[in-house]
C-alpha cells in the first residue's frame, strides 16, 4: 500500500510534466515549426527525472515509515541490493528481538503480577527474562512441560491465595451459618455437607443424574440477598440434574416429583473461589427448590 501511494506521487508528477507540456503546445500553435524540447539525452533525461521523484521521499521515510535521517545509509544499502542477504535477515532477527523484550518487560510481567496478584508485584524480574532467553535459545534446564507443571501448580497457589484473603470471611460466615443451621429441627445433613429440610413432600418418581427436570427455585445468600428466582420470571427452569452445581445434583436426584425443599449448599458445593454473576466467592448458599415433573 505504501509503494502504491508512493507510484501515486510519481504518476501525478508525470501528468503536471505532461500538461505543462500540452499548455506549451497549445500556446505555440500558431507557429508554423513546434518547439524543440528534445535539447538531451535520454540518458541525461532519464538522470534528471529520477532526481525529481526524489521530491518529498524524505518526509514520506521520516514521517510514514519512521526511519531515522541517521541512518540514511542504510536504506541506500537495501535500495542498492533489494533482495534479504544474511545481513538484513540479522538486523530484521536483532530488531525483532528488541520488540519482544520491550514487551516482556513493559506488558507480559505486568500481565502476569496482576493475575497472581492485584497490587503487588511477586515476579523475579530477572529470573522471569533468563528464562524467556534460556527458552528460545533452546538451553533451559526445565523441558516445556515441567515449567507448565510448575507455573500451574504456583497460579493456583497463587490464586487461592489471593481470592483467600479477599473472600476467606464468606467461607468462614457459611461455616459459621451451616454449623448452626444443623442444629435447627427437621434439617438433614448428608455425608457431603449438603443440608435440606423438606416443606412439602412429593409421591412421585425420583430423577435420576442424566434426567431432565423441570424446576421453579429461588436463591439467595445467608444475608438474605435473593440472586436469582424462576418464580419472579414467571418461568420455570428445566435442565439435567448433572448439569448444575454439585450440590443441587445430590438434592435432586434424592427428590419425589411434586417434593418443595430448601436446601443449605456449602460453597464447596456450589461454586467455590469462582465468582458467578451475583454470587461472591466461598458464598453458602439457599435455595428454595420445588421440583415439577421429570422431562421425558
Amino acid at each position: 500500500m505504501k509503494g502504491l501511494k508512493f507510484l501515486t506521487l510519481a504518476l501525478a508528477l508525470l501528468v503536471c510534466v505532461s500538461t505543462d507540456a500540452a499548455r506549451k503546445t497549445k500556446k505555440s500553435k500558431k507557429a508554423v515549426e513546434v518547439e524543440k524540447v528534445d535539447t538531451v539525452s535520454m540518458s541525461d533525461f532519464s538522470y534528471a527525472y529520477g532526481i525529481v521523484q526524489t521530491n518529498g521521499l524524505m518526509n514520506y521515510l521520516v514521517q510514514r515509515l519512521g526511519v531515522d535521517t541517521a541512518y540514511v545509509s542504510y536504506f541506500l544499502s537495501g535500495f542498492d541490493d533489494p533482495t534479504i542477504d544474511e545481513q538484513t535477515k540479522q538486523m530484521k532477527a536483532f530488531t525483532a528481538g528488541k520488540d519482544i523484550r520491550q514487551q516482556v518487560e513493559n506488558q507480559i510481567i505486568a500481565q502476569v503480577n496482576r493475575q497472581l496478584n492485584d497490587s503487588v508485584d511477586l515476579l523475579d524480574k530477572e529470573r522471569f527474562v533468563q528464562g524467556f532467553r534460556a527458552a528460545i535459545a533452546g538451553n533451559a534446564t526445565l523441558t516445556t512441560d515441567s515449567a507448565q507443571a510448575i507455573a500451574s501448580k504456583q497460579i493456583d497457589y497463587y490464586t487461592k491465595v489471593r481470592m483467600e484473603a479477599k473472600y476467606g470471611q464468606n467461607r468462614l460466615e457459611g461455616e459459621e451459618f451451616l454449623k448452626a443451621n444443623a442444629k435447627k429441627d427437621s434439617v438433614v445433613t448428608t455425608k457431603s455437607g449438603l443440608q435440606y429440610k423438606i416443606l412439602t413432600a412429593g409421591n412421585g418418581p425420583v430423577p435420576t443424574a442424566t434426567q431432565k427436570v423441570k424446576v421453579n427455585y429461588e436463591g439467595r445468600l445467608i444475608n438474605g440477598t435473593v440472586f436469582d428466582s424462576s418464580y419472579k420470571r414467571k418461568q420455570p427452569a428445566t435442565f439435567a440434574c448433572n448439569q448444575v452445581i454439585k450440590g443441587w445434583t445430590e438434592a435432586l436426584t434424592m427428590m419425589p416429583v411434586g417434593s418443595k425443599w430448601e436446601l443449605y449448599i456449602p460453597q464447596e458445593l456450589a461454586y467455590g473461589a469462582r465468582e458467578a454473576g451475583k454470587i461472591p466467592p466461598f458464598s453458602t448458599l439457599i435455595f428454595t427448590v420445588e421440583l415439577m415433573e421429570i422431562v421425558e
